[in-house]
């Protein structure tokens, strides 16, 4: 027997004996312990000196010839397969980069404060797995032999045309509607079917910084074009950049500072995209949980619609979790979208599709909807009441407020030391392409700032912000600083 062999076995250990045996063998190799061609012992000679049964070595040596760590010649015994002589490197797993860091940051939680998903009571979850295990239960996780319609499950695709059409104004057919992994599952069916590669594409600035990395990965030169009270600025975007092949908008309420595409804004981009062959984009973002006055109907509802391509989502009104968005495509682009569905991006789980359509066909989607908007407004009005008795500059932006912080502050920073307290909100910095010193801030999100716990919170959020800005946030500013901090203010 080798002496260089070492082979110690734990009979109380739960790995069993064979592959105890097969990882000892395998680790004298990797460190060098036993060179290629060396011999090692027959299966029956180590069987008796390790004392178990021949059939545990050789299925060991049965292993290690299969990943072709070692070789059997018959009579002439089992050597050390042959290895390459070159180092073999093992580089260890890469840091995250910026972007993704960012992305796992803001999607940590849940937290308070944070923004995109909905609040953290009320969930549906007991409607929602009835509906899951009934549709289980009609159809069989395993019922059929053929493959899914990549597009989506009809009942699902027929049930969205319906709230649609009620909701948002927007007629369309089922035909055109395409169930898609969320909204980001969305956008990209809509950049594959599109095809921009090397083109312009108006971006709302500032705007969802996952929009513009998809962009950006697209190949696409994305042209920011501000925004303000009246949504983003139609006229500059046709100023600096009209040949632009596309325009991402977010027109319902504005992500992330809440305003409403105005009417006149509306036929101005529907026109530029109609006279000059570009394409609109629609992330119908928390259009439907408009907390102020009546919802604006959707732009691919208007005419010269015909342009626009519709994306929504169900992850902030049933939850994230489901990964469920949709898609809705003008009529000229429906073959074009069935075929890249089909091809790259079909649609997710049926059984998901099937439980979403029940909740929507019996009532509870709706009911939800009303729920939400009704305990989003007390949230909302409770954050308004401690952010004022903090004399802090501050605006509503939608379902989240804009805390704005001294010029210069390090948002990022401070949202990041926010996370150790259980808090999430998201640092307005991030939204922007390029921001300036002028773009720090704080964005709040009012659905998971529950009534009982935002008093608290506020404390805290506040104590690390003086902190971080070595002066109370609250404090006097000089009158030039005056001049421009109080047009952000708005009390409810």
């Amino acid at each position: 027997m080798d002496p260089r062999l070492q082979i110690r076995l734990d009979r109380k250990a739960k790995l069993p004996l064979s592959e105890q045996i097969c990882l000892s063998i395998a680790r004298a190799i990797d460190s060098g312990v036993l060179a290629p061609g060396t011999r090692l012992p027959s299966w029956q000679d180590l069987a008796a000196h390790l004392g178990v049964a021949r059939g545990t070595v050789q299925a060991a040596y049965e292993r290690l010839s299969d990943a072709q760590i070692i070789e059997a010649f018959g009579a002439r015994g089992t050597r050390v397969a042959p290895r390459s002589r070159a180092p073999i490197s093992r580089p260890e797993a890469p840091e995250p980069g910026a972007f993704m860091r960012s992305y796992l940051q803001m999607n940590s939680g849940p937290a308070i404060f944070q923004l995109g998903v909905p609040a953290l009571e009320g969930l549906p979850d007991r409607l929602f797995a009835r509906a899951r295990a009934s549709n289980l239960l009609k159809t069989g996780a395993f019922s059929s032999l053929v493959y899914p319609d990549p597009r989506g499950e009809l009942e699902l695709r027929r049930e969205i045309a319906g709230y649609l059409a009620i909701s948002r104004n927007l007629h369309c057919l089922p035909e055109q509607v395409f169930i898609t992994s969320g909204y980001i599952g969305g956008l990209g069916l809509a950049l594959r079917v599109l095809g921009l590669d090397g083109r312009k594409v108006w971006m709302e600035e500032p705007g969802f910084m996952v929009t513009r990395k998809a962009l950006e990965l697209a190949r696409m030169h994305g042209v920011p074009v501000p925004v303000d009270a009246e949504g983003m600025n139609v006229g500059y975007g046709i100023e600096h950049a009209p040949d632009a092949a596309l325009a991402v908008v977010t027109p319902g309420q504005q992500a992330p500072l809440g305003s409403v595409l105005s009417a006149r804004r509306r036929l101005q981009l529907l026109e530029w995209a109609t006279a000059s062959g570009a394409w609109i984009i629609e992330d119908d973002y928390l259009s439907e949980l408009q907390l102020d006055g009546r919802v604006a109907p959707a732009l691919a509802s208007l005419g010269g619609g015909n342009r626009v391509i519709h994306i929504g989502t169900f992850s902030k009104t049933i939850s994230p979790a489901l990964r469920l968005g949709f898609v809705v495509a003008p009529a000229e682009l429906i073959h074009p979208f069935s075929e890249v569905a089909a091809a790259l991006a079909p649609a997710p789980s049926p059984i998901v599709q099937l439980a979403t359509a029940q909740f929507m066909r019996e009532g509870h989607y709706v009911r939800r909807v009303r729920r939400l908007k009704r305990l989003y407004a007390v949230q909302r009005d409770a954050l308004c009441e401690q952010l004022r008795m903090r004399d802090a500059a501050w605006m509503k932006t939608g379902l989240a407020i804009l805390l704005r912080l001294p010029d210069g502050a390090p948002d990022i920073e401070i949202a990041r030391e926010l996370m150790h307290f259980g808090m999430a909100p998201s640092p307005l910095s991030k939204w922007f392409a390029a921001p300036s010193p002028a773009s720090s801030g704080l964005l709040l999100g009012v659905a998971t700032a529950p009534e009982a716990q935002v008093a608290a919170s506020c404390s805290r959020l506040f104590e690390v912000i003086e902190r971080s800005c070595r002066r109370p946030l609250g404090a006097r500013p000089t009158p030039e600083a005056a001049k421009s901090r109080h047009p952000a203010r708005q009390d409810p």
